[in-house]
């Protein structure tokens, strides 16, 4: 769960970063990439894990 979390902070970090510098194709690549990142976060957070009780 705590994997979960530093990923969606990173993508938000990255995507905050990419928002800033958005008039160039970086700045939409990196934002993209941030969203990515939140995205599979959450969804990790409700994955089933056999090993958690």
């Amino acid at each position: 769960m705590t994997a979960s979390w530093i990923v969606v902070v990173l993508g938000i970090i990255v995507s905050s970063f990419g928002w800033y510098i958005t008039p160039g194709a970086w700045g939409y690549g990196l934002f993209g990439f941030g969203m990515a990142h939140i995205v599979l976060g959450i969804i990790d957070m409700f994955r089933f894990s056999p090993n958690h009780r």
